[in-house]
């Protein structure tokens, strides 16, 4: 499905003439955490409901507008640039605008949510494997080199953390049987964070060393 299919228009931005105490009433009606706001048709930004409820309901809108936050996305945008719009604005609600900058309406935070639980990287059965290198000496294509070397295929990957020098990366593998995997990383030196299987390559080392401190001791 597309992601313009997700487009709502069922509410209307509200003026900056209103009064504030119209807006509260709104937000008391809906469970979403900003409302657009527009001055004479055009755009302007969304105010949140933690701000408007810290307002006088007597004035307008337009004398708060410095509590407007100007975020939204193109009609164009894509599903992940949405999603990330979303958590940079601490949102619910993210309107969309055209190349003319008209508002056409708004998407909802959970209709995302689930177009993203939609795709492969969640939906297709595989193992989850957590690898960590030098923020200079990982490459996804050696990535996917790897991955594809052990006759299987990457569903998906991203960099999950950043930390100083080293980088954290997911990945989803369209199989469940990680250790063949996890061997070949650890030949090109990625150190291995975390596998949603029994790594037996890690407990045949801790058995073997386990059994050498035995015979030392003996």
């Amino acid at each position: 499905m597309e992601l313009q299919d997700y487009i709502i228009n069922d509410i209307k931005p509200v003026r900056i003439t209103d009064k504030v105490s119209d807006l509260k009433l709104l937000f008391n009606q809906l469970t979403y955490s900003h409302i657009p706001v527009e001055k004479e048709g055009v755009y302007m930004g969304c105010i949140s409901e933690t701000d408007a409820h810290c307002f006088d309901g007597a004035i307008t809108l337009e004398d708060c507008n410095y509590a407007i936050e100007g975020f939204f996305v193109r009609s164009t945008t894509i599903w992940l640039d949405v999603l990330e719009a979303f958590a940079q604005n601490d949102s619910n609600i993210m309107p969309i605008l055209d190349q003319n900058n008209k508002y056409l309406g708004y998407y909802e935070l959970n209709d995302i949510i689930h177009l993203f639980n939609e795709t492969p990287f969640f939906a297709e059965p595989g193992g989850i494997l957590i690898v960590e290198k030098g923020i200079n000496d990982y490459s996804f294509s050696e990535i996917s080199q790897i991955v594809e070397s052990n006759d299987t295929k990457l569903l998906g990957a991203f960099v999950s953390k950043i930390e100083e020098d080293l980088a954290t990366i997911t990945l989803k593998i369209s199989t469940t049987s990680l250790n063949e995997i996890i061997q070949s990383f650890r030949r090109y030196s990625y150190n291995i964070v975390s596998g949603h299987e029994d790594d037996s390559y890690l407990e045949t080392l801790k058995r073997r060393s386990q059994y050498l401190d035995k015979y030392l001791n003996m």
